[in-house]
């Protein structure tokens, strides 16, 4: 005894030693490495044991945790069965005994630990495991201690880690199901008990103005009025302990829902008692009654039982998630319905005392989002099986859920509620498209809401309605999408105006335009404000207020811009006629506006506060350019009509449109502007082609502009739309004209002076000149090669689904250019990013005129090219820095491609070198790369890779093929078994699974007979015995469901083996293993042969170096036995046990441990995978000691940090991703002073 206080007063000094700031990490990762190898010993238990009992040092306490903690999920299979029931009686009574004193967090983690031996023991070796849970939930001294076991049991058992085989999952996942009914009477009589001994008590409110309020609307939310009456009672006050027992009661449903399936077992019963507590969340009485009724304890009862509601709620949204619901079981979720918009009834109320919004806020957040949750469930999952019911009022669900929506109190839970709708409007439409007969009752049923959801909607955009909540979000910072708060808030508002646009179209239109239209009049009457100074045009608004009044307007404007935009597509098609008034109107304001701000140029004037209003100018006139561009398709469609009709409307629609783009097109104009008009000139040239385009003086001037070698070049991004924009314009067919009034001779004339002018500087380019005397700059050279390649592919890429006469001008005028780009092509060769742009400008040749280029020439280009890509010039291509060589590899092989997929005798010749080229060159490299990249971590190419294989199998039968048969089938079979054992890329397991199968599938007889026993033979850490066990298990189903569950099965049992490194036949207890590989049969007799043998193994007690004068043993009469260690063992470890002292005997070292668990790594083709487990000896000085994550690792310790402080680090992380220490017998260890 007086040993083991030394050792503890010892270890509790040494602990103090590592948390301490001083203490440098090279002493951490002694002492890390001393504290791990003394808890891999079997014995130290014991001492753990006596520390736990004899100390309160929380380090000391949770430390001593983890060795059981690994003992038992690591090495449990080797402790002897007379110390498993030693273990099995003593840790629950410490914890009777000491649960009330104990911080939580131990006490957690010592639940946990007992858990875990149920886990493996419970029911054969502990059948009392889950009846002393029980029965410590019904003792009123024990219910929060039965109810966090009960909890931790739900965790760990029902979902439990991959150290555990299917077969054992499986029992202990029947097992729970088997208690699920009591476990859920328990829980309900304790709410059920707290909740009616506190109303008894519960003092009566006062009268006031609201109680009792019910209305037509909760009665017929409410089957019945005994609900809404029982609804309506007060909420109690509850004690501390009250409500700490409910949270824990809670918690435990909240995580039985999450995988129990629906049944007869949820009483309704239950399902009250949960909605009683869900009150406690959205009762704002309740907790002004704890402020009221005294002491500053009750204020924070009053403020933390929002928690109750909070858990009612998720065990709600538990339920609700599930989507396969049994038929007897919708009667029930009926009811849930109805009485959670009982609560959400209670939540939108206004009254005299609270707003809805002042309501929500006082909510606590959580509850909340719970509640926003569930309205998303029941909408996306549940309204289809609920709206048929009569009893469940829809419409008035919907008037509440408008309330809700708008009355969020933050823009996240608006965008939730947006999401909501959207579901909602989703679901209308469809069921509207399936049921076209009943459409106008549907639509007539919800026109009401729709219309006020538009309507609000839209205020909710628009800053002259809701300029405070708009003006905080962020419209400089972008997400991951991309977008900007302000973008996102605008996109999903204007999503819900599309939706109901499609829904109610007369109304949306009626609805938008008047507002859209008072704010264009703002925007047209700018004009008078406008006044000329020394330096320019300047804007003559300079008040605060009045530049604010502005500033809030044209963003409206531009807001509702968009909006305009967005609804074009419902004024085409079949409704183009019937809507072709509102259309026209809309169309009509948008090019007024366009050309107004291209006439009074707003975007260059200057105002009195130009970082907020001249953006506002240029944003309101690029919106409208865009909202037009949104109109090009009903333009195109009125085009038709006009052309039948002959109307001077639309040539005037056309005109002023191009006199609005054509000023814009300047590098004096901001990139933003300008390409909003380019964009809109491709649509006009494009979509729309009216036969007078060409004519208009504004399209000529842009041609004069482009075609000018003088003028100014535009941005990249512009010139290459604009270039399209005018070649579209000569090329592309006017509609509804024969092929004789198509003017073709003059187009293409035209054509070829527009190509001729584009490409100037690039016909001058000479090969001679560049590779040997270089008179032009090699970067000038390349900046002329990207203009005009990047213009002239454009163009073709554009062309290239057109008209044969289209593509045949086309190629006439860019002749001369690919034969230049043909003769460039080897001087570059070795630049792979001119190279790049050059195959890229083939490649769009090849897929779009190869017709018009004939077979000659064609000819030529393959035959450089083949000449060219030498298996050297691959290689640098692929090895060359960045993405830009692969992509040239790339363009290369598609353009072989497009050649080989050519029909005919054409191209046939080429057939042989393109096969020879493949088959020789790329090929094999590219097979090397396949099989590489999976042992790879980088799991987007794994599964890119998966992909491609399995497209390959599809299209081509590639693992039907005999090389692949004979010479990589099961290699690759070997590789993707490996990845699923070392759960390497989890997110894929599915994949690996099917192509794993369709990989068998070409030969199951070998896959069965020859493959699994082979790739079991090499798998390390499994004996025998368990090879032939899993072997047996594994059934020979060929059908894909059934074999995939059998791979995964496998694989997780393997899995286990390499967690669990003490694997017998026969488990160390003696326990025969029967053939589905579970522990079954009765512990074997102290004098059994082979419980005798185990024990001539049984390990010595360890012996840990504390800082202390002397090396203290740890020894106790039961452990304190000399183990008989073979030699072979003993040359093995490098030590030497002699009869007299153990000092040549070392400790297996963590790393060394590590290593034998991994299997060695080898090449990719032989099935094994390299270990990525870094030993803590070869951690650096400046980064953390590998232990630091060992107490915050732990679940049950998340909350610890006012302990631990910042950066505290502490021993023998329960799960540390490298550690799988391995009890092997040894000599009595010993360590070097430290």
């Amino acid at each position: 005894m007086a040993s083991e206080e030394a050792s503890l007063r010892a270890l509790e000094s040494l602990m103090t030693e590592f948390f301490h700031d001083c203490t440098t990490n090279e002493r951490k990762r002694e002492i890390e490495e001393l504290l791990n190898n003394f808890a891999q010993q079997i014995g130290a238990w014991r001492f753990c044991l006596y520390f736990l009992s004899s100390t309160r040092n929380d380090y000391v306490m949770m430390y001593s945790l983890t060795v059981f903690e690994n003992l038992i999920n690591k090495m449990w299979l080797g402790v002897p069965s007379q110390d498993k029931m030693e273990i099995r009686g003593c840790l629950p009574k410490l914890l009777l005994a000491h649960h009330k004193t104990l911080p939580y967090f131990i006490r957690n983690k010592l639940c946990k630990v007992i858990v875990d031996i149920g886990r493996q023991d419970w029911p054969m070796f502990y059948h009392d495991f889950f009846t002393n849970i029980l029965q410590l939930i019904q003792s009123p001294v024990t219910t929060p201690l039965g109810l966090i076991m009960l909890k931790t049991t739900s965790e760990e058992l029902a979902c439990p880690r991959e150290d555990l085989s299917v077969a054992r999952k499986e029992e202990l996942r029947k097992l729970l199901l088997d208690q699920v009914q009591t476990v859920l009477g328990l829980l309900t009589g304790i709410l059920e008990t707290v909740w009616d001994k506190h109303s008894v008590t519960a003092a009566t409110p006062p009268p006031s103005p609201t109680s009792g309020e019910s209305g037509d609307l909760l009665s017929n939310l409410l089957q019945s009025p005994s609900s809404a009456k029982l609804l309506n009672q007060p909420i109690p006050i509850l004690d501390v302990e009250s409500e700490y027992i409910c949270s824990l009661a809670l918690e435990c449903l909240a995580h039985l829902f999450s995988w129990i399936p629906l049944s007869a077992s949820i009483t309704p019963s239950l399902l009250t008692t949960i909605f009683h507590f869900a009150r406690f969340g959205c009762d704002i009485r309740a907790r002004k009654m704890a402020s009221v009724n005294g002491s500053s304890q009750n204020c924070v009862l009053g403020q933390e039982r929002g928690r109750l509601g909070v858990l009612a709620m998720s065990c709600i949204n538990e339920l609700m998630s599930k989507n396969c619901v049994p038929m007897e079981f919708e009667e029930y979720l009926l009811r849930m319905f109805q009485q959670t918009f009982y609560l959400l009834q209670k939540i939108t109320k206004d009254n005299n005392a609270h707003t809805v919004k002042s309501r929500l806020e006082e909510l606590d957040e959580s509850y909340v989002e719970k509640f926003t949750d569930f309205l998303r469930l029941f909408v996306s999952v549940h309204l289809r099986r609920i709206e048929s019911y009569s009893q469940f009022p829809v419409v008035e669900f919907l008037t509440l859920l408008f309330k809700y929506t708008f009355h969020q109190p933050t823009h996240e839970g608006y965008f939730s509620c947006l999401d909501i709708w959207t579901l909602f409007l989703d679901y209308l439409t469809s069921k509207i498209k399936s049921r076209l007969g009943d459409k106008e009752a549907v639509l007539n049923r919800y026109e009401d809401a729709l219309v006020l959801l538009l309507t609000e909607v839209l205020n909710r955009i628009q800053f002259r309605y809701n300029q405070a909540q708009l003006e905080e979000l962020d419209d400089e910072t972008l997400d991951d999408d991309q977008q900007t708060e302000w973008q996102r808030y605008l996109r999903q508002s204007l999503e819900v105006v599309a939706k109901v646009m499609e829904l109610l179209p007369t109304h949306a239109f009626s609805t938008l335009f008047p507002v859209l239209q008072d704010n264009l009049e703002v925007y047209l009457g700018l004009q008078q404000f406008i006044v000329t100074s020394g330096s320019g045009h300047r804007l003559n608004i300079t008040a605060e207020n009045d530049c604010r009044r502005l500033h809030c307007s044209l963003r409206d404007l531009s807001s509702l811009l968009q909006a305009a935009g967005r609804l074009a597509e419902y004024f085409i098609g079949d409704v183009f006629a019937a809507r072709f008034n509102d259309a026209l109107t809309v169309v009509e304001r948008l090019v007024k506006v366009t050309l107004y701000g291209s006439q009074i140029k707003l975007y260059n004037i200057e105002t009195a506060v130009p970082s907020v209003l001249k953006p506002d100018l240029i944003d309101v006139h690029a919106q409208s350019l865009a909202a037009l561009q949104a109109y090009s398709h009903w333009l195109a469609q009125y085009c038709s009509e006009a052309h039948r009709q002959n109307t001077q409307q639309f040539v005037t629609l056309i005109s002023t449109t191009m006199d609005a783009i054509t000023p814009l097109i300047s590098t004096k104009v901001q990139d933003k502007l300008l390409l909003s008009a380019c964009h809109l000139l491709v649509s006009l040239a494009t979509t729309v082609r009216p036969v007078f385009l060409i004519s208009i003086p504004a399209v000529q001037k842009v041609f004069n502009r482009i075609t000018d070698a003088s003028a100014q070049r535009l941005v990249d991004k512009a010139q290459v739309l604009v270039c399209r924009a005018l070649s579209n314009i000569l090329l592309l067919p006017w509609p509804n004209l024969p092929e004789n009034e198509q003017q073709w001779p003059v187009r293409s004339i035209n054509h070829a002076s527009l190509i001729s002018a584009l490409s100037r500087d690039y016909r001058d380019l000479k090969p001679s000149a560049i590779t040997l005397q270089r008179k032009v700059p090699l970067d000038d050279t390349k900046v002329i090669i990207h203009q005009t390649l990047s213009v002239l592919e454009d163009i073709v890429e554009n062309i290239s689904g057109e008209s044969t006469k289209s593509r045949q001008i086309c190629y006439q005028s860019l002749q001369e250019s690919v034969q230049v780009s043909l003769a460039l092509f080897p001087a570059f060769i070795h630049q792979s990013d001119v190279t790049d742009e050059m195959l890229s400008f083939f490649l769009t040749l090849f897929r779009g005129l190869r017709v018009q280029m004939g077979v000659p020439f064609t000819e030529q280009i393959i035959q450089t090219f083949l000449n060219m890509f030498t298996r050297e010039q691959l290689a640098e291509s692929i090895l060359h820095e960045g993405s830009t060589g692969c992509r040239v590899v790339e363009k290369f092989l598609k353009i072989l491609q497009v050649v080989v997929q050519e029909p005919g005798q054409v191209f046939k010749p080429f057939l042989p070198s393109i096969i020879a080229l493949c088959m020789e060159q790329v090929y094999p490299i590219i097979a090397e790369a396949f099989g590489q990249s999976f042992l790879q971590p980088d799991i987007h190419l794994f599964k890119q890779n998966l992909f491609y294989l399995e497209t390959l199998n599809a299209k081509q039968k590639l693992y039907h093929k005999k090389i692949f048969r004979t010479t990589m089938l099961f290699q690759f079979v070997n590789v993707l078994l490996q990845v699923l054992v070392h759960k390497s890329h989890d997110l894929l397991q599915e994949e690996i699974g099917i192509a794993i199968y369709n990989m068998a599938s070409v030969d199951f007889d070998g896959f069965f007979a020859a493959f699994l026993p082979e790739f079991l033979t090499g798998c390390d850490g499994v004996d025998a015995n368990q090879k032939n066990v899993l072997g047996r298990n594994f059934k020979m189903d060929r059908d894909l469901p059934s074999f995939t569950q059998n791979v995964h099965r496998l694989v997780n049992d393997l899995q286990m083996s390499v967690f669990c490194p003490a694997f017998l036949a026969q488990d160390h207890e003696g326990r025969e293993r029967p053939k589905d590989g579970s522990l079954r049969g009765s512990e074997l007799s102290p004098g059994d042969a082979r419980s005798r043998r185990l024990g001539e193994w049984r390990a010595p007690a360890p012996a840990l170096l504390l800082p202390a004068p002397q090396l203290l043993h740890w020894r106790s009469a039961k452990t304190s036995r000399r183990a008989h260690v073979p030699p072979s063992d003993q040359a093995r470890r490098g030590g030497s046990c002699g009869s007299g002292s153990p000092r040549g005997c070392q400790p297996l070292h963590p790393s060394r441990t590590c290593r034998r668990r991994f299997p060695p790594a080898r090449t990719w083709g032989q099935g094994r995978l390299r270990p990525t487990h870094t030993p803590a000896r070869n951690t650096t000085l400046d980064a953390p000691c590998s232990c630091s994550r060992a107490l915050a690792g732990s679940p049950s310790l998340r909350a610890e940090s006012k302990l631990l402080g910042p950066g505290v680090r502490a021993p023998l992380s329960p799960r540390h991703p490298g550690h799988f220490p391995c009890w092997k017998p040894s000599g009595q260890p010993q360590f070097p002073d430290l």
